[in-house]
C-alpha cells in the first residue's frame, strides 16, 4: 500500500495555527511580565499606622533591581509629591534594599507609595502600597491597575522575544544542518530561504524588542518607541547592551550566511571544500555562541545563585535547542521541497539531534534544580507547573523522535535486487535502479516541457490568429488569457508530479509525518518556554514568600477578642481600681475598643482621663495613641482602632485619677 503524506501547506497552516492559539492562552492565562525580583519588605510596611512622620521609605528586594530617579514615589492623601525624589542607595551585602527621603513636617493622614524598577533579568516590576501617619484618612490617591510590563506594549515584546527563540534556532540550526548533516543542501533553494527567514526573524524581532524596551519597562505606552531620549536610557542598561550587541553578531551572521550560499555552495574542489566547512564551523559555532550568551548575559542565567556556571550553561542550552530543532525545520522543508534530500544526511542529523537531546537533559536539570530548588516549588509555583509541563512536551517530541530514528533507519536500510543476493550487489542494484528512474524521470520531464512549449507556442499562435481581423488588440487579449490558463495547467501538472514522487517512497513519505509532527510539537514547546522565562522562579518565590511571613511578625491568635484586665494604683484618694480593656475582634484592621474602670469592690469609677498607647516593639512599630471617648462613668470607647500588623503588641494604659495622681500600666498581647 502507498503511503501518502500530508500537503504542506495544509499542514504549514494548522501549524501556524496551533502556535498562535497555544501562545496566545499561555500569554493570556499569565501576568504580562511576572516579577523575578519580588519586594520582601518595606518601611513603613503597607497598612501601618505610625505616630510621627518617618524621614523616609525603603524597599527591600529579594534580589538587585535597576533604579532610577523615579522609581519610588510617596504621595500625600491629596496626590502631591511628599518625597525629595532622591533615591537612596542602602543596600549592604546581600540585602537589596533602596528608599526615598521624605519632606519635612508632613501631615497625618494616609500616604501611598508607588514603585516601579526593573529586576536584575530585565523584567519590568512595579507595585504600590499604602501607611498612615497619626490615623488613616481619605486620599484621592487611586493604586495604578495596570501591570508593568503588560497591555499592547507588553503583548507585542512577548511575541518578539517568541519569534526571536524561533529564528535563532532556525538560523544556526539550519547553518548547522548543512555544515554537518547535508552539504549539498547549501545550493538547495529552500534550503537557502529558510535559513535566511530565520536570520530576517531574529534581526525584526531584536530591532522591536529594542524600540519596545522602553514603554515595556516603563509608561506602557506604544507612543513611547518614539522616544529618542528613553531609548539612549534603554542603550545604557544591561539588556540594552545585550540586545545591541546581538544586533552586532548578526552582522557577522549575515556574513555567514552569505559565504555558505555562496563560495562554499559553489566550491567543487574536496580539499578546499573541507577547508571552508572547518572554517564555516569555526566561525558559525563562535558567532552563534556568541548570539546565544545576549540572552544569557541580560535574563535568568546572569542572577541568583551560580551565575558564573549558569551563563554557560544557559549558552550551551540554547545551542542545543537550535541544533535540534532548528535542524528539524530545515530537515522538514527539505522532505517537502527537496525531496532529493540523501539519505546519508538523514542519518547525520539522527545522530547530532540524539546529541543534543542528551546535552538538553544535563543542561536543563542544572537549570532546573537552580531555578526551583525544592519539591514544594516545583509543584507550588506557577514556574515549577510550566517546567513540569515543559519536561511533559520534551517526553513527548523525544518519543517522536524515536519514531523518526525508526523511519530514517528503514530509511537508511537498502533494499536487495534479489531475495538471495548480497548487500554489496543490492547497493549496486538500488543506485543502478534510482540512476536509471532518475534518468527517466529528466527525460520524461525534458520531454514534457518540451511538448507543453510547443503547446504554447500553438495554442498563443493560434489564440492571435483567432482574433478578429484587423484587431490586434483583442487578439493579444486572448492570447494573455490563454497563457494565463496554461500557466496554471502547468503548475497543477508540477504539483502532481511532486506528490507522485513523494508517495513513491512509503518510508520517507512516514518520515515526514512524524518530522512534521515533532515539528507542531517543538512550536508548542517553545510557546512554553518563551513563558517560562518571563515568569518568576520558584526559588525567588519562595524566598519571597518565607521572606514575607517572617516579616509579618509571630503568629496571632485569630477572630478572639482580647480581654485583658490591668490593676493599678496612683497613690491618692480613689487612686486603686481595675481597668478591664476589650479589643475586638483582636486582629490586624479596625477593631472596637472598650475600657470600664472600677473600684476594688467592682463598681464604676470616674476618672477624669484615660489614655492608651500601642506598640510594636519587634518592629519599631509605635507607639500609636489612641483617645477613647468617655461614654458613662466608668466606661469609655474607641471605634476604628487600627492595629496594621499582627505580632506581639504592648498595650500601655495610662489613668488619671486626679490632677496630680496618674500611673501607667501595660502588658503584652498577641494580636492576629
Amino acid at each position: 500500500m502507498t503511503t501518502t503524506a500530508p500537503r504542506l501547506g495544509t499542514a504549514l497552516a494548522r501549524l501556524l495555527i496551533l502556535a498562535a492559539a497555544l501562545l496566545g492562552t499561555l500569554l493570556a492565562g499569565a501576568a504580562p511580565a511576572s516579577a523575578h525580583a519580588a519586594l520582601t519588605g518595606s518601611d513603613p510596611q503597607d497598612g501601618a499606622v505610625v505616630a510621627t512622620a518617618p524621614k523616609e521609605v525603603n524597599l527591600t528586594f529579594s534580589e538587585q533591581v535597576a533604579m532610577s530617579a523615579d522609581s519610588i514615589r510617596v504621595l500625600d492623601p491629596a496626590g502631591r509629591r511628599a518625597d525629595t525624589g532622591e533615591i537612596l542607595d542602602l543596600c549592604s551585602g546581600s540585602v537589596v534594599r533602596y528608599g526615598v527621603a521624605l519632606r519635612a513636617g508632613l501631615p497625618d493622614g494616609t500616604y501611598t507609595v508607588a514603585w516601579q524598577t526593573v529586576s536584575a533579568d530585565s523584567h519590568p516590576i512595579a507595585g504600590a502600597f499604602t501607611f498612615s501617619i497619626g490615623a488613616p484618612s481619605t486620599t484621592s490617591v487611586a493604586l495604578p491597575d495596570r501591570t508593568a510590563g503588560g497591555g499592547l506594549v507588553g503583548a507585542l515584546y512577548g511575541i518578539a522575544r517568541y519569534v526571536s527563540y524561533a529564528g535563532f534556532a532556525v538560523l544556526v540550526g539550519g547553518g548547522a544542518f548543512v555544515l554537518a548533516c547535508w552539504p549539498r543542501g547549501a545550493s538547495v533553494r529552500p534550503v537557502q530561504q529558510t535559513v535566511v527567514r530565520g536570520w530576517l526573524a531574529l534581526t525584526g524581532a531584536t530591532l522591536l524588542m529594542l524600540l519596545l524596551r522602553n514603554p515595556y519597562t516603563g509608561s506602557g505606552e506604544l507612543s513611547d518607541v518614539f522616544d529618542l531620549a528613553g531609548l539612549k536610557a534603554v542603550l545604557e542598561t544591561k539588556t540594552g547592551a545585550a540586545l545591541t550587541s546581538r544586533l552586532l553578531l548578526l552582522g557577522a551572521a549575515a556574513l555567514f550566511v552569505a559565504v555558505l550560499f555562496g563560495a562554499y555552495a559553489r566550491r567543487t574542489d574536496p580539499k578546499e571544500k573541507k577547508d571552508l566547512t572547518f572554517g564555516l564551523g569555526l566561525g558559525g559555532t563562535v558567532v552563534a555562541a556568541g548570539i546565544a550568551g545576549t540572552w544569557a548575559l541580560a535574563e535568568h542565567a546572569s542572577t541568583g545563585i551560580q551565575p558564573g556556571i549558569a551563563m554557560p550553561v544557559d549558552i550551551l542550552h540554547l545551542l542545543a535547542v537550535a541544533a535540534w530543532l532548528g535542524g528539524l525545520t530545515v530537515l522538514l522543508v527539505s522532505l517537502y521541497k527537496a525531496p532529493s534530500v540523501d539519505r546519508s544526511a538523514i542519518e547525520r542529523f539522527s545522530r547530532v539531534a540524539f546529541g543534543s537531546v542528551v546535552v538538553l537533559a544535563v543542561t536543563g536539570l542544572y537549570q532546573s534544580w537552580r531555578q526551583v530548588g525544592s519539591w514544594s516549588a516545583l509543584t507550588g509555583t506557577r514556574y515549577g507547573q510550566l517546567l513540569l509541563v515543559k519536561i511533559g512536551l520534551m517526553a513527548v517530541l523525544i518519543g517522536i523522535a524515536w519514531i523518526s530514528r525508526r523511519w530514517t533507519r528503514r530509511l537508511a536500510d537498502p533494499k536487495p535486487a534479489e531475495e538471495s543476493g548480497n548487500a554489496e550487489t543490492a547497493g549496486d542494484a538500488e543506485q543502478t535502479e534510482e540512476s536509471q528512474h532518475s534518468d527517466h524521470a529528466e527525460h520524461a520531464e525534458h520531454a514534457e516541457e518540451t511538448e507543453e512549449t510547443d503547446a504554447d507556442a500553438a495554442d498563443v499562435t493560434a489564440a492571435v490568429g483567432a482574433g478578429p481581423a484587423g484587431d490586434p488588440e483583442r487578439a493579444a487579449q486572448l492570447a494573455r488569457q490563454r497563457a494565463a490558463q496554461l500557466a496554471r495547467q502547468r503548475a497543477a501538472v508540477a504539483t502532481a508530479r511532486r506528490k507522485r514522487e513523494r508517495d513513491a517512497d512509503p518510508e520517507r513519505a512516514g518520515l515526514r509525518r512524524s518530522v512534521l509532527t515533532e515539528a507542531a510539537v517543538a512550536v508548542v514547546l517553545l510557546a512554553v518556554t518563551t513563558v517560562l522565562t518571563s515568569t518568576e522562579p520558584g526559588r525567588t518565590e519562595e524566598e519571597a514568600g518565607r521572606s514575607g511571613s517572617t516579616a509579618s511578625g509571630p503568629a496571632a491568635v485569630p477572630d478572639r477578642p482580647v480581654d485583658i484586665r490591668l490593676p493599678f494604683d496612683t497613690g491618692g484618694v480613689d487612686g486603686k481600681g481595675i481597668v478591664r480593656l476589650s479589643l475586638d475582634p483582636g486582629r490586624t484592621g479596625a477593631n472596637a475598643l472598650h475600657l470600664f474602670v472600677e473600684r476594688p469592690n467592682g463598681k464604676p469609677l470616674d476618672i477624669p482621663e484615660i489614655k492608651i498607647a500601642l506598640t510594636l516593639e519587634a518592629k519599631d512599630v509605635g507607639p500609636l495613641p489612641v483617645a477613647p471617648d468617655r461614654i458613662q462613668t466608668g466606661h469609655w470607647s474607641a471605634s476604628g482602632v487600627q492595629i496594621p500588623m499582627p505580632g506581639e503588641w504592648k498595650i500601655q494604659v495610662t489613668v488619671r485619677t486626679s490632677e496630680i495622681d496618674q500611673t501607667t500600666i501595660e502588658k503584652n498581647v498577641k494580636i492576629g
